[in-house]
Parts: structure tokens; C-alpha cells; sequence
């Protein structure tokens, strides 16, 4: 049974970068990045396949970067010109598929992590 440990969030001032990751016990299909602010829907924020093509929200394209490292036990999420908007828990979840039709559906995730709080301001 896979499980996901997320790590690397923290306080940082508008314009920052931060690098988060998540690390898998076991072997992973597709992941992607969420996120949620307290009395919000958690949203899609980007997402990878298993042939490495990725997925983004607008609001992030061209700043942030997710990626996996070669054997497939680390993810991450390259955040860099980072805004208050941007502020939230971000989880890490894995859908045991190859590829999906719409990857930035929660809908296909199976596994989540428990989070890692990231905080512009």
C-alpha cells in the first residue's frame, strides 16, 4: 500500500520560491499537486503522467514546475514568484493509472497525503 509523506512548505514573502515534495513508499502511477484554503474546494494545481507530460491551473502556468524524480519515489513542485493567492495546504495524491483523460480531476485520486502548509505573505 502506497502512502505519500509531503514536506518542504513554509512562510515565505510575495515573489519567493519554494520547492515542496512528496516521497512514496512504493511504486506510482499518476500524481499531481492540490491544494486547499480552509473553507474552500481543494483545486488541481498541476499535474504528471507516467510519460512525464504535465498539467497546470492557469493561475500557475510559468511559475510553478511539477516533477518526479527517475525512480519514481519523490515528487515535486517547483513554486517560484509566489503570491498571496497562492497560499493554502498543499497535498500530494496519486491515481493508479498510467495516463488520465482529465488529470486535474480530484475524481481519479486514490491517495492522498496529509499535507504541507504553504503561506505568502
Amino acid at each position: 500500500h502506497v502512502q505519500l509523506v509531503e514536506s518542504g512548505g513554509d512562510s515565505v514573502q510575495p515573489g519567493g520560491s519554494l520547492r515542496p515534495h512528496c516521497a512514496t513508499s512504493g511504486y506510482t502511477k499518476c500524481m499531481a499537486w492540490f491544494r486547499q484554503v480552509t473553507g474552500r474546494e481543494r483545486e488541481a494545481v498541476a499535474s504528471i503522467a507516467m510519460d512525464g507530460s504535465t498539467s497546470y491551473i492557469d493561475s500557475v502556468k510559468g511559475r510553478f514546475t511539477i516533477s518526479r524524480d527517475i525512480g519514481d519515489t519523490t515528487l515535486y513542485l517547483r513554486m517560484t514568484m509566489l503570491k498571496a493567492e497562492d497560499s493554502a495546504m498543499y497535498y500530494c495524491a496519486l491515481a493508479p493509472r498510467v495516463a488520465l483523460s482529465n488529470p486535474l480531476s480530484a475524481s481519479y485520486y486514490r491517495i492522498w497525503g496529509a499535507g504541507t502548509q504553504v503561506t505568502v505573505s
